[in-house]
């Protein structure tokens, strides 16, 4: 399976391991599984962490590439098709994060693992809710 972790996920994957489901945490060690993450979730972390949300150490670049060769975390574009695709899809909410992560979902064919349960109701893209 390709999972595409929702930003909470991959958060809480790293730093508070036991807000994941058994379900979640079982899929995310699989070796079959492929792990995905959007260049919006850098962002969207680098953001908590300059609001003091998230405390990242020793600091937010380091820790994230830290994490990223550590998890071994492939790369999901963000492309034209993406930023287009945001339009033909039944958000729940007006997050421009979740946007461009559930469209990339949709464009490249990824499950999106989150634990968002409006976002996990769309039947757009498949989905692995954290529940």
């Amino acid at each position: 399976m390709k999972l595409l972790l929702d930003t909470h996920i991959w958060v809480w994957s790293v730093l508070e391991p036991e807000r994941l489901s058994p379900r979640v945490a079982r899929q995310l060690i699989n070796p079959h599984n492929e792990i995905w993450l959007s260049a919006v979730s850098i962002w969207e972390l680098r953001l908590l962490h300059d609001k003091g949300r998230v405390k990242l150490i020793p600091d937010a670049v380091t820790w994230i590439n830290d994490n990223l060769s550590r998890l071994n975390i492939r790369e999901a574009p963000l492309t034209f098709e993406v930023a287009l695709a945001i339009s033909s899809l039944n958000l729940p909410h007006n997050d421009p994060a979740d946007g461009f992560i559930v469209a990339t979902a949709k464009v490249f064919g990824l499950t999106l693992v989150t634990a968002d349960q409006q976002l996990a109701k769309l039947k757009d893209i498949a989905v692995l809710s954290n529940r």
